[in-house]
């Protein structure tokens, strides 16, 4: 068997290793006689120099572009740089050169300002060790002064002269080193470290990176409203009344909405925290009167009573009250006190409690209103005692006839309003301790009959509206101030009643209502007059204040509505108006995600909001802020959805 020729190597008379200096090596280096194509290659990967293919004439040379030969080529031999070693091409450049001259921009003579710089070069030479120190501690500075300022500072913190050893430590303490050797580092450092290994170990979450967005984005636009607000006040160009335009409010600070779009965002529940105590449905939702407060009352069909801290985030639970002996079957089973000093609970029960904000104690009233009954003061004619007797009546006054399911307080809280039964409105002193009854009103229904469909809505007309109704001026309005009062009748009918004289001064019919069709009445307290008057197949009338003004004189005509809302189909059964009376929230319970927006000033419904898509459920009862910058929505199913009015907010009240 033939053995395979050993490979021989290319051998040289002149190696590296005899080359006498460094001179002569520097030739041999150069000669490309001695370089086989591998050799060429790299160099020419490497350091760009003109690949030539081994051999005469054989091969194309590989081009590169001018600037970088115009780079590697030198006077002195064309590639005075290829050959050297790595370690002298390259260096690690840990920080400036103290000895490097400092090149300015023009060709000009030093000034005597930099030679004094060069005189205390030997003064910072010294104190290099103490600022090499401080280092830390000046970059640390800097990137919390943008913060807020921390609510507690240690000591050894502080002290950034203090070192912490990472060998002669804690073993764990060695993942944090950077070198093998790397030994002490300053307290700032330390800090830095633990917290680059905690997000490595722990990673920021995808909430609270999408939170972080939002609130840059949020900061971004308050920023452009702060210039905008700057360049409105200027005055100087177009582009200021366009900015001003976004921000939707007017000088003295008043909210204007748009008309198609409502700016709103979700927030979290706020009976998340009982989520999961099987309340039942949400039959009352009712802020506190004072705008500081921002307590939600929430009554559930579990006859409990929830109060709420509401602030966005977690809304915490302040309080819960249990009435097992009063069910709660109206939207004003639990009402506040005008003052905002303590709270009416009522239902389908000749009894009621009162609960005390201040001592959080409830005290039952066993006899009713302090003792006073209604049949006493009630017309006692047969019909109606016949009636008592079986029982009879209408659904919302089912039960017993001194019952408490409606009620309404005036706007100074010393009179107290109690729809009962037959058509009757009970008229209670609520202003001292032994409050009593005081009267009753008389809403007689069509053809005589004892206001066969009961009473379905109370709401007491603000002074600012009714002061000037009647054309009274200085004692007499402020006499009457207090004193309107509207009344819807289940036949549809609206009453207005001056409640000092016992008198109705206004009575006229809703607009294609009919017996039994009326089934809720709002009205608004503050900014433009409005009442809106709901019916059991969905259509929702907004009066103006002239449905309720001019009462002086002979009404020639029966009001009619600014205009019917036919957005829902199925019966109402919540209305209610936000504080400056620019919105109009109306929803039906029968049906699954009932629920609509009215923009008042134009009587047209938002149409961004609510979408298919929003998760709103059976919708029992709605309610507004005091400053509307949050409305609170309930459910069939015990949830309470908190939703943000963006142009209500607490920037806005300041």
């Amino acid at each position: 068997m033939v053995k395979n020729a050993k490979k021989r190597q290319k051998t040289s008379k002149t190696t590296y290793q005899n080359v006498p200096d460094k001179s002569s090596r520097l030739e041999v280096l150069l000669d490309d006689s001695t370089k086989d194509d591998e050799e060429r290659r790299l160099e020419s990967a490497l350091f760009g120099a003109k690949y030539n293919h081994g051999g005469k004439g054989k091969g194309k040379a590989v081009d590169f572009d001018d600037e970088d030969e115009d780079i590697l080529l030198q006077d002195d031999g064309g590639r005075a740089l290829a050959h050297l070693q790595d370690e002298d091409l390259f260096f690690v450049d840990d920080g400036a050169d103290k000895d490097a001259p400092i090149i300015t921009g023009d060709d000009s003579e030093p000034s005597a300002s930099d030679s004094d710089e060069d005189d205390n070069d030997s003064e910072s030479g010294e104190d290099e060790p103490r600022s090499a120190k401080t280092s830390d501690a000046t970059f640390f500075s800097k990137f919390k002064s943008s913060k807020k300022p921390a609510a507690w500072t240690d000591a050894d913190d502080a002290n950034t002269f203090k070192g912490v050893s990472l060998l002669n430590g804690h073993s764990r303490l060695r993942k944090l080193r950077q070198t093998v050797d790397e030994d002490v580092i300053g307290t700032r450092e330390y800090e830095t470290r633990l917290r680059r290994q905690f997000e490595q170990v722990n990673p920021e979450p995808e909430w609270a990176r999408k939170a972080k967005i939002v609130v840059k984005a949020k900061q971004h636009e308050l920023d452009l409203l702060s210039e905008a607000s700057d360049l409105e006040e200027d005055a100087v160009s177009s582009t200021n009344r366009v900015f001003a335009d976004s921000r939707r409010s007017t000088r003295n600070g008043e909210v204007k909405l748009p008309r198609d779009t409502l700016s709103i965002e979700r927030l979290r529940d706020v009976n998340q925290e009982t989520k999961g105590s099987g309340s039942g449905e949400i039959r009352v939702l009712t802020f506190h009167p004072n705008p500081s407060a921002s307590i939600l009352c929430v009554a559930s069909a579990d006859r409990r009573l929830r109060l709420f801290n509401v602030d966005g985030h977690l809304s915490p639970l302040l309080t819960t009250v249990h009435f097992p002996n009063l069910p709660f079957t109206s939207s004003t089973a639990a009402l506040f006190h005008p003052s905002g000093q303590s709270l009416l609970v009522s239902g389908p029960r000749p009894f009621f409690y009162t609960y005390d904000l201040q001592s959080g104690t409830s005290t039952h009233h066993a006899r009713g209103l302090w003792g006073t009954t209604f049949n006493s003061i009630t017309d006692g004619t047969t019909t109606l005692q016949g009636r008592r007797k079986r029982g009879g009546g209408s659904k919302n006054n089912a039960g017993d006839p001194e019952a408490l399911s409606l009620t309404s307080f005036g706007p100074h809280g010393d009179l107290l309003a109690v729809a009962g039964r037959g058509g009757y409105v009970h008229l209670v002193d609520w202003k001292s301790g032994a409050g009593q009854v005081i009267g009753s009103l008389k809403c007689s229904g069509s053809s005589g009959s004892a206001g066969a469909g009961g009473i379905n809505g109370l709401w007491w007309i603000p002074p600012t509206f009714s002061d000037g109704a009647l054309g009274d001026t200085g004692a007499a309005a402020g006499s009457s101030s207090n004193s309107r009062l509207a009344v819807l009748s289940g036949d549809s009918e609206v009453y207005i009643w001056d409640v000092t004289q016992r008198k109705c001064i206004d009575r006229w019919q809703d607009e294609g209502g009919f017996r039994r069709a009326a089934r809720v009445m709002a009205g608004t307290t503050q900014g433009s007059g409005y009442m809106a008057v709901g019916s059991n197949i969905g259509y929702v009338n907004v009066y103006g204040s002239d449905s309720y003004s001019n009462l002086d004189r002979e009404r020639l005509a029966t009001p009619r509505p600014l205009k019917a809302i036919a957005n829902l189909t199925t019966p109402i059964s919540s209305a209610r108006f936000n504080h400056d009376a620019q919105i109009l929230a109306i929803a039906s319970k029968e049906k699954k995600d009932a629920l609509r927006m009215v923009h008042l000033p134009s009587l047209t419904v938002f149409s961004n909001w609510p979408t298919s898509g929003t998760p709103l459920g059976h919708v029992t009862t709605v309610d507004f802020s005091p400053r509307s910058e949050y409305a609170v929505i309930g459910n069939t199913r015990g949830r309470v959805l908190l939703y943000h009015l963006k142009e209500y907010g607490i920037e806005q009240r300041q």
